[in-house]
């Protein structure tokens, strides 16, 4: 992957007599002129020029705002900076919803009927920060420090860390979701039906590196934890799985992240915590980190295991990642629907489709290989379970699934003794069959 180099102009305005107000632009120019690694192709430089000191001050207000100060920071062998916060100065309690919000160390109840589940010839995936052994101190989390050319690479500040809107969504009925949207996102995705309380929901995720082909686009494997109406603006999800986005992270690593909305992706919620919201409990898990080794083609295959549930007494929706490994929690506070419970869950693979070259993007799902090809060669998704009302983790028998273009990408479900429900997903995008 090779380094570019942005020439980008700027054009600061400010008073002559603020020569200290010069010296913190020169300090953000410096920044900004500093190389991005990003895949060449991908880079639009376009994006960096004309950044007025306004918009760089308004900027560095908001990264102040969730770049707590560190206790300590680590530098990860991929050039992210990891900064260990103090518990209790965390992003997530800054959200108005949260004022008295007392922070829950651990769950109540962790789901009944955990089962280890047999691994095969597969391996756990890991973060890639942990890898020169420096640990975070006892009473902080680990927080990747988001920086001006993070902000930059997004539309807007308002943008930056949100998901685009899927819609049009009618799913009132458990027929298909109807997925398709006009703003180019494509799935493959297996669901529940839609007449069922469900309290959350589990997998095994394969990890890949899906190739991105411009940077504004992205690729994701993921949970959706989903309650309220899929046609108004009270949508409810909480959302967790491994994603790549250039656009977001600034290289193509694939990274552990998480997502919440109460809106529809109008206004409220973000990715991992680039906002007020998800709080975090865990020392050792860093969200937005690179995740690794990596799946390949027909070689050593690794994956993350992710579980989302509902505290059957507090009510805030847990998460745990790899065997058990509680990370944090989404406050009940935060949502209406998924105050009581979730209604769907969704699992499977999300792209951007932009037509950037007026065709269907050559963006990956997955490992970009479609689901015939099977294990070692396609990615999968296996031991598919959901929480029922009395906490309990159950295979789930009557999945349906979806993708929207089965030229571009596809998914085909199936049940064994050792994988339960499990699908094999993805696929190449742009090929002689998807123009």
């Amino acid at each position: 992957m090779g380094t570019v180099g942005c020439s980008c102009s700027t054009t600061p305005h400010p008073s002559h007599h603020h020569h200290h107000l010069l010296l913190v632009i020169g300090f953000f120019l410096t920044l900004l002129l500093q190389t991005v690694e990003v895949e060449p192709s991908a880079l639009n430089c376009t994006r960096y020029r004309k950044v007025s000191s306004l918009r760089l001050q308004r900027i560095q207000r908001h990264l102040d705002n969730i770049n707590k100060p560190p206790v300590l920071t680590i530098e990860s062998p991929d050039g992210d900076l990891i900064d260990c916060v103090h518990k209790r100065k965390q992003p997530a309690l800054d959200h108005p919803l949260l004022k008295d919000h007392k922070i829950q160390k651990v769950p109540t109840k962790m789901p009944r009927g955990m089962k280890k589940v047999k691994r095969m010839e597969i391996r756990s995936a890991r973060q890639m920060w942990h890898k020169n052994g420096t640990r975070c101190p006892k009473g902080t989390i680990p927080v990747r420090r988001s920086t001006v050319h993070d902000v930059l690479r997004a539309k807007s500040l308002f943008d930056f860390g949100k998901k685009q809107r899927r819609f049009p969504l009618t799913r009132r009925r458990s027929d298909a979701p109807d997925v398709v949207s006009g703003n180019g996102h494509e799935h493959a995705i297996a669901y529940t039906g839609s007449s069922q309380e469900v309290y959350g929901a589990k997998a095994t995720i394969n990890v890949w590196e899906p190739s991105i082909q411009v940077v504004n686009e992205f690729s994701l494997s993921q949970i959706w934890i989903l309650s309220g109406s899929f046609d108004g603006s009270d949508l409810n999800s909480i959302e967790a799985g491994w994603q790549v986005s250039p656009e977001l992270y600034g290289d193509s690593r694939p990274r552990l992240f998480t997502y919440w909305t109460s809106d529809s992706y109008q206004a409220t919620g973000c990715y991992n915590l680039l906002c007020a919201g998800f709080v975090q409990t865990n020392g050792r898990i860093a969200i937005g980190a690179a995740i690794s080794p990596i799946s390949s083609y027909e070689s050593n295959q690794y994956d993350i295991t992710i579980l989302i549930w509902k505290d059957p007494k507090v009510g805030n929706w847990w998460m745990s990642f790899g065997d058990g490994t509680l990370v944090g929690y989404w406050p009940e506070e935060l949502f209406t629907h998924l105050a009581t419970h979730a209604t769907m869950v969704e699992w499977g693979g999300e792209v951007v489709n932009t037509r950037a070259n007026g065709q269907h993007t050559s963006t990956q799902m997955g490992s970009g290989h479609f689901a015939d090809d099977g294990f070692g060669k396609a990615s999968y998704f296996r031991n598919l379970e959901i929480v029922d009302t009395d906490n309990s983790l159950s295979s789930v028998h009557n999945i349906l699934t979806l993708a929207e273009n089965t030229n571009c990408y596809d998914i085909k479900s199936s049940y064994s003794n050792e994988w339960g429900t499990y699908f094999y997903y993805g696929g190449p995008g742009n090929n002689p069959q998807c123009p």
